[in-house]
């Protein structure tokens, strides 16, 4: 067995912890679609269609959270997983619903939420008013769902009560920032696209959940002192945002077979993105013009998108994007290297270099 004291340790303790992670959410699932027999099919698929959300992710909020538990010195799976499974279950409702938010039916190539409710729809007598009407209830309500299932998970964990609280204390700080941050984003057509604080929208709807909570909530389990928490999470802020920027990159110029996500749907919906705004920032008056008529389009197609691609590149502003990604990174690696322990650190920082580099 791989000491838990090595990074390959710590490596091995979050990969098969996972395994127990995903039983954890099956579990959860299953008892939920037993709760209540007189709810009848639908309330039962509602809950199998979010069970299907959590499949084919890269896993990253409960990796995070097992990896800062292991390599800061927990040892008992028990006391994390109940944790780490609410990590995934709240990513999960911030997807289903930020998937409501820009009209995607599809996630990780397959229908999300509201897609499997449409396909259910498929046929029957409802008019298209009545068809979108119930595919919007099942992604909200469905969302719903998986915020109670990220508290459920916790409260009801064999923990002391102070790690219950101070874990259930850092979901509700990543809804409230996630929702400053979808606000920022969904009121972002209100400014000039230029003029977007495209970086804090960033920080605020994805870092925050997806890299500092995670971390924090693994520390937290392990006992960790005020000054590590601090360092935990600059490096969460900066990985977060190094996440974000890479994955806004490949909402525009990655390939859908690989990513599972239209290439299409955050131009159409003309999201303030970093790419984007300096887009707008470094094009000349002919490429501006041509992001103004086609950036925010919903009748956007390929065709158009190709000519967005262009100017993103000949301007200068995607290689600047991605070097903006780049220097997030490299805080969060320095951040790791220095002031990290390890194991944790080297298990960090090939997971910054993986990140940095991944297609999808």
């Amino acid at each position: 067995m791989t000491p838990l004291g090595t990074v390959d340790g710590v490596r091995a303790f979050v990969e098969s912890t996972l395994d127990a992670v995903r039983a954890t959410l099956d579990d959860h699932v299953t008892q939920a679609m037993a709760e209540l027999p007189a709810a009848g099919t639908d309330y039962r698929n509602l809950w199998a269609s979010l069970g299907d959300q959590y499949l084919g992710g890269k896993n990253l909020r409960p990796s995070l959270t097992l990896a800062a538990y292991a390599g800061l010195g927990g040892e008992d799976p028990e006391a994390v997983v109940p944790v780490a499974a609410a990590m995934e279950m709240l990513h999960t409702a911030m997807l289903v619903h930020d998937d409501i938010l820009d009209g995607d039916e599809v996630r990780r190539g397959r229908p999300n939420v509201a897609g499997t409710r449409r396909r259910e729809l498929a046929g029957s007598r409802l008019t298209p008013d009545q068809v979108e009407s119930h595919v919007l209830s099942a992604a909200l309500l469905g969302g719903d769902l998986a915020l109670a299932s990220s508290y459920d998970l916790i409260s009801r964990a064999k923990l002391p009560a102070h790690h219950r609280i101070a874990c259930l204390d850092l979901v509700t700080r990543a809804i409230r920032t996630t929702i400053a941050g979808e606000l920022l984003d969904m009121y972002g057509d209100m400014v000039a696209p230029e003029e977007a604080n495209s970086l804090l929208v960033a920080e605020l709807k994805t870092a925050t959940y997806s890299c500092i909570v995670p971390l924090l909530a693994g520390a937290q389990l392990a006992g960790a002192d005020p000054t590590m928490v601090g360092h935990l999470e600059k490096l969460g802020a900066s990985l977060g945002l190094s996440f974000q920027l890479v994955d806004d990159d490949l909402g525009v110029f990655g390939d859908p077979e690989v990513t599972g996500k239209s290439v299409l749907s955050d131009l159409r919906a003309g999201k303030r993105t970093e790419l984007l705004r300096l887009g707008f920032q470094q094009a000349d008056d002919a490429g501006r013009a041509l992001l103004a008529a086609a950036v925010g389009n919903p009748d956007l197609d390929e065709t158009w998108a190709a000519r967005v691609r262009e100017v993103l590149i000949e301007s200068g502003a995607r290689e600047r994007a991605l070097r903006v990604a780049r220097q997030h990174a490299r805080i969060a690696r320095r951040v790791a290297s220095e002031r990290i322990p390890a194991p944790l650190s080297g298990y960090l920082v090939d997971l910054i270099d993986s990140l940095e580099d991944r297609p999808s």
